[in-house]
């Protein structure tokens, strides 16, 4: 996965689960989840640039 693949992925969950609104708390904690790890990989990379 590129960083730009990520951050995309990060954003449009993060815009789904502003919108959301009916949504289990499971699935908001697993696309929370998902969104953190997202971000996590992205601040690595730039990271790694420096």
């Amino acid at each position: 996965m590129t960083y730009d693949e990520a951050i995309q992925r990060a954003e449009n969950i993060i815009a789904h689960l502003e919108q959301a609104e009916a949504i289990s708390m499971d699935e908001y904690k697993r696309q929370a989840k998902e969104a953190t790890e997202l971000l996590q990989f992205c601040k690595t990379q730039i990271e790694n640039m420096i």
